[in-house]
């Protein structure tokens, strides 16, 4: 399990630390490359430790600075935005292998079948905020993800409750492009998307969560929560959760009924 006390990408505190030692041994103080970079003290003390991302400027400044003779600047391209969030970098390389991916969601429509709008909306409101780099990255990596889907040896059944599928994520207009999107996307026989309606007690309150099944038949499970992602192998607790899908599954609409349901709401709109 990870969560949102996670450390600080390898990469930061690597960089961060080779600052320091170039500088140090070119007999330079953190004020000094401070100065000349245009940080604050407590800012070039935060990027050597790794707690903040060094900057592009930092390394121009450093390599100059130190005589490095683009050393330092050479790490530029190993501190790009993380594609994923740390805490669920071990579910996408698990949902890249699964033969079998089940998806319940309360809230929102799964990754795989966000639009890009919603997928940046999303992104975008995530808070303490991401620069626009990340945010890029981010958006981009989850579009890519939707390639799996065009596996046809692939098999993706998607629960989505009618809460998520009545909450516009942005304007009118792009709620509607989602909707045909989902509707689209349900199409091919290896992709079947149900809806879980509104009323009544089932064990989809308790939050979402993701069953997989790898190449080797193992079973695994994945919940993610505000700061913190985990994924399941224990038998145990994956049993528990594929027992409360199939649950769920009896209380969803068939999948016709689904798409009659979802087109119904785009007429509403």
């Amino acid at each position: 399990m990870t969560n949102g006390e996670s450390p600080p990408p390898m990469a930061w505190r690597y960089c961060g630390n080779q600052i320091k030692l170039w500088r140090t041994r070119a007999a330079i103080t953190r004020e000094e490359l401070g100065k000349e970079a245009g940080y604050e003290y407590e800012s070039v003390k935060s990027m050597e430790q790794g707690r903040r991302k060094p900057t592009l400027k930092i390394l121009e400044v450093a390599d100059e600075m130190c005589g490095a003779h683009g050393l330092l600047l050479a790490a530029q391209d190993y501190l790009k935005p993380e594609r994923f969030p740390s805490y669920s970098q071990d579910y996408m390389r698990y949902e890249a292998e699964a033969v079998v991916l089940s998806w319940y969601e309360a809230q929102f429509i799964p990754g795989l079948l966000q639009t890009e709008e919603y997928a940046r909306t999303l992104i975008g409101s995530y808070w303490p905020p991401l620069d626009d780099e990340t945010v890029e990255e981010r958006v981009a990596a989850r579009l890519a993800r939707h390639s799996l889907l065009e596996k046809q040896t692939k098999s993706f059944n998607f629960v989505i409750a009618e809460s998520a599928l009545r909450h516009p994520i942005g304007d009118l207009e792009e709620h509607r492009h989602q909707l045909r999107h989902l509707l689209a996307a349900g199409t091919p026989r290896h992709v079947t998307i149900q809806v879980l309606r509104v009323g009544g007690s089932h064990p989809g309150l308790s939050g979402p969560f993701v069953l997989l099944e790898t190449p080797d038949h193992d079973q695994l499970a994945y919940e993610e929560g505000q700061m913190m992602g985990i994924l399941y192998a224990e038998p145990v607790k994956v049993s528990v959760l594929a027992q409360r899908h199939a649950m769920i599954l009896r209380q969803a609409l068939r999948p016709e009924e689904s798409v009659q349901f979802i087109r119904a709401l785009v007429e509403e709109l």
